[in-house]
């Protein structure tokens, strides 16, 4: 798969680099958050809200609303899932990764997506991010053999447990957390987990 550059264009599509942020505090936070040989998340880490960072995005970016700052790391290499919010997320590179990102307008009448429309990413470690509401999105995938960190802002309580019972019919049966559309492919463990099945196609690896 080709590897794209955020300076490219086909990048203005899904998101755009952040400028007059200073996260040196943030990443050296983010060394000592652990590096799985699989994937771990965590939506909200204090310790990390609690950098002046935070403040300023949640006024800059959030418009005030406030915010979640956690990371996701690990090892991955597939594609997996996509997922979208309803609003924009922020990615904080400390490490190099790639994102395979994809547009919501190309998921077809009955929410399944063609992974044929993915496309890969580079982004360089110290960038600061914001990935489109619009933008399809899942874990990003190792750049290099020594795994990614990825520090990830969201507006508070996204992707946490629902806490009242959708009818899984339309886009509802896409709704997977707080704030978390997700469609899942059949080669994972998501559909046990009572995930959306949706993605055609090959599940997609950047090994």
């Amino acid at each position: 798969m080709i590897i794209k550059k955020i300076t490219d264009l086909e990048f203005k599509k899904y998101g755009h680099v952040l400028e007059k942020y200073n996260c040196l505090e943030l990443i050296e936070k983010m060394k000592t958050t652990p590096l799985p040989s699989d994937v771990i998340y965590e939506p909200s880490i204090k310790e990390l809200e609690n950098l002046k960072i935070a403040q300023d995005l949640s006024i800059r970016e959030f418009g005030e609303l406030p915010i979640q700052i956690g990371y996701c790391n690990g090892n991955n290499y597939l594609l997996n899932a996509v997922e979208y919010h309803r609003s924009s997320e922020i990615n904080v590179a400390v490490t190099d990764f790639i994102l395979l990102l994809g547009c919501i307008q190309d998921i077809k009448e009955d929410y399944s997506y063609d992974t044929t429309n993915i496309e890969a990413f580079l982004i360089p470690a110290g960038t600061i991010l914001e990935v489109y509401a619009t933008t399809l999105h899942y874990a990003p995938c190792n750049a290099n053999k020594d795994g990614f960190k990825c520090v990830v802002v969201l507006p508070r309580d996204t992707n946490l447990p629902l806490e009242n019972k959708i009818n899984k019919s339309g886009e509802d049966a896409l709704l997977f957390a707080k704030n978390k559309w997700l469609i899942g492919h059949k080669d994972t463990d998501l559909g046990a987990e009572g995930a959306f099945i949706g993605l055609n196609g090959e599940n997609i690896s950047i090994k």
